[in-house]
């Protein structure tokens, strides 16, 4: 059995060598997305065997607690933080060498015009003289500009996986009802937003809604309420999915309704996920979220409160002459 076990393994492993190799090396799959898009499409195929319950996770889906523990958390007052901390940037400007400061900057964008010289020196260079990470950043953003991923999405891996079930086909049925009724799919905005560089699970669920016959539209990562708020309005959303999993939901949350309703979208579902404390979740729905989805909801599930969520909200709107 291990024999077959590590042979398999082999087999797999030098496919996926095969396919780099075919693409010309590793560093220009990289750059067509090809190991990310992998690692997603594993990372959906595993989420079905999850939800199927076809692979057993002792405590998610199967043998739950009928009552979860409270686990205390810190809380930070994190205006406060970045109050101290934009105090801290303040003095620092004001009592290092500016002279410095710009003859560094200078030679970082040289070096990136030129790609003469060694950037990671001059980049240590200029920490020494007190620029800040955004200032050499900013240097270099002068001459290549700043990447962009590309969001490309898995297809299928979620619901072939899942394989045939009256889960799967109730949900994609009630979503072609959804259609009739509205004219159009469900369409959803997956997004992050802050220093929140986690996407696996949102990737997850996006790729599992479009399988389930949603319009998903993904957001880039690190996005201000600001941004979020102008793309769901632009791409005219039912709703919009927030992964939360850096502790940022009870600031940017609120600040991302705000902003929808300051552009006459109040109507726009709000949904969140991720790791987020149960002892936040009023906090949240005070705020007008509408939906928390913790670890262990099956992506069926949440398809199936979000579309309530959109039918009670847009009863709720008939009523109502404005959102603002």
């Amino acid at each position: 059995m291990m024999e077959c076990l590590t042979d398999e393994i082999y087999e797999k492993g030098l496919e996926l060598i095969n396919e780099v190799e075919e693409l010309g090396g590793m560093a220009k799959a990289v750059a067509a997305g090809m190991p990310k898009l992998k690692i997603e499409e594993c990372a959906a195929k595993r989420q079905a065997r999850i939800d199927s319950a076809s692979e057993t996770i002792v405590g998610v889906n199967k043998y739950r607690l009928a009552k979860e523990e409270t686990i205390d958390v810190l809380v930070v007052d994190n205006t406060k933080v970045r109050e101290q901390q934009l105090e801290k940037i303040k003095r620092i400007r004001e009592t290092r060498n500016q002279d410095e400061v710009n003859i560094t900057m200078d030679a970082i964008s040289e070096c990136c015009k030129t790609g003469e010289g060694n950037l990671l020196d001059l980049a240590i260079k200029a920490s020494r003289v007190r620029c800040t990470v955004g200032e050499i950043t900013e240097a270099m953003e002068r001459v290549v500009g700043r990447h962009v991923a590309s969001d490309r999405m898995v297809s299928g891996a979620y619901k072939t996986e899942f394989g045939e079930s009256d889960e799967i086909s109730q949900c994609m049925k009630k979503v072609e009802a959804f259609v009739e009724q509205e004219g159009r799919r469900p369409r959803i905005l997956v997004a992050k937003m802050g220093q929140d560089g986690h996407d696996r699970g949102a990737k997850v669920i996006a790729t599992g809604f479009a399988d389930l016959g949603f319009d998903v539209d993904i957001g880039p990562l690190f996005q201000t309420p600001m941004e979020v708020a102008q793309q769901a309005v632009d791409a005219d959303v039912h709703v919009v999915g927030i992964s939360s999993q850096a502790a940022g939901h009870k600031t940017l949350l609120p600040e991302l309704i705000a902003q929808m309703k300051s552009m006459g979208r109040g109507d726009i579902v709000v949904v969140c996920g991720g790791v987020i404390p149960p002892q936040d979740y009023q906090f949240l729905y005070d705020s007008g979220v509408n939906c928390i989805f913790g670890p262990g909801e099956c992506d069926t599930c949440v398809s199936a409160r979000m579309r309530a969520c959109v039918r009670a909200r847009k009863e709720l709107c008939e009523c109502v002459p404005a959102w603002g």
